[in-house]
């Protein structure tokens, strides 16, 4: 009650509290997170020091506080993307498209915070973040690949764990490449490509059996 008092009296923040956190994520992803100096992000943030601090703490906290975020919104998407369309040759290639359309998206820097820039992060707090989000990103391609099984779209032999871990490797090859400067309607083409050669094993109905 004292605390949430004192702050009642105090100067109110002039600045958005998520708004700073963006401009964060767009300073970490565009410079890397050795890249960024706590100037850089007083300056690109629009905080003062001591605001910094306080409602951020210090850069590795913020960017732990980034990268959460960051991710939560990111897996929501692709969920989403993966979900969303009726047949599962479909929901492979929404995934994959999505991988790159994220990657290639207008006002951001190319490729993805989670796959091109935290891995560099010597951290254990962030590579076990990291090795968490892979986990759970696994376990929603399989359930999508359980569900064509289910359908009968995919024979109930069809390797699912081994296919879900390729349809992330390829998800971040993708990004990569974005990264790389690789034209969007290339890796849009590439995605459907591999959407089909993730399938071709027991695709029911499929021309390419």
């Amino acid at each position: 009650m004292l605390n949430n008092a004192t702050r009642a009296r105090g100067r109110p923040r002039s600045f958005d509290e998520n708004e700073a956190l963006e401009k964060a994520t767009r300073l970490f992803w565009s410079k890397s997170y050795d890249g960024v100096t706590i100037d850089d992000l007083i300056a690109g943030m629009g905080v003062g020091r001591q605001s910094l601090y306080s409602v951020f703490g210090d850069k590795r906290t913020l960017f732990l506080r980034v990268l959460r975020t960051y991710a939560s919104a990111k897996g929501a998407r692709a969920a989403k993307a993966l979900f969303a369309p009726l047949t599962l040759r479909d929901s492979i290639a929404s995934f994959l498209r999505h991988a790159v359309e994220s990657a290639t998206a207008e006002g951001t820097a190319a490729g993805c915070l989670m796959v091109c820039v935290a891995p560099l992060v010597d951290d254990a707090e962030v590579r076990q973040f990291l090795k968490d989000a892979v986990t759970a990103g696994a376990a929603l391609v399989e359930r999508r690949f359980r569900d064509g099984i289910t359908a009968g779209e995919i024979p109930a032999d069809f390797p699912v764990v081994a296919r879900a871990r390729q349809t992330l490797d390829l998800a971040r090859g993708l990004t990569m490449h974005a990264q790389m400067g690789a034209p969007r309607k290339t890796l849009l083409e590439d995605a459907d490509a591999a959407a089909e050669l993730l399938l071709l094993p027991g695709l029911k109905g499929s021309t390419l059996n």
